[in-house]
């Protein structure tokens, strides 16, 4: 268990090994969670990360996207078009 003490502008200092165990860094968001009488503290960017990838879970699937070598073809297919549609018109 790690503590930390409150400054008296609100501040708290967190704890090395708690900022490694939420890969924090300088300038990073993050999250205050009520649950019941608890308060939970996690990285923003995880939180958000996390969701993201609950709420497109299957996506991918219905894309026909299953393998690494499926998302760089389909990276490829979207960068092709935005090249078409910027220069082409421009020629």
């Amino acid at each position: 268990m790690e503590m930390a003490k409150i400054s008296s502008k609100g501040q708290i200092t967190i704890p090395i090994e708690i900022r490694k165990k939420l890969k924090l860094k300088e300038g990073d968001k993050v999250l205050f969670i009520e649950e019941g009488n608890r308060i939970i503290f996690a990285n923003a960017s995880i939180i958000a990360l996390q969701k993201i990838q609950k709420e497109m879970k299957g996506e991918a699937e219905k894309a026909g996207v299953y393998s690494e070598e499926d998302v760089i073809e389909l990276v490829n297919e979207v960068r092709e078009g935005l090249w078409k549609k910027k220069y082409e018109n421009n020629a």
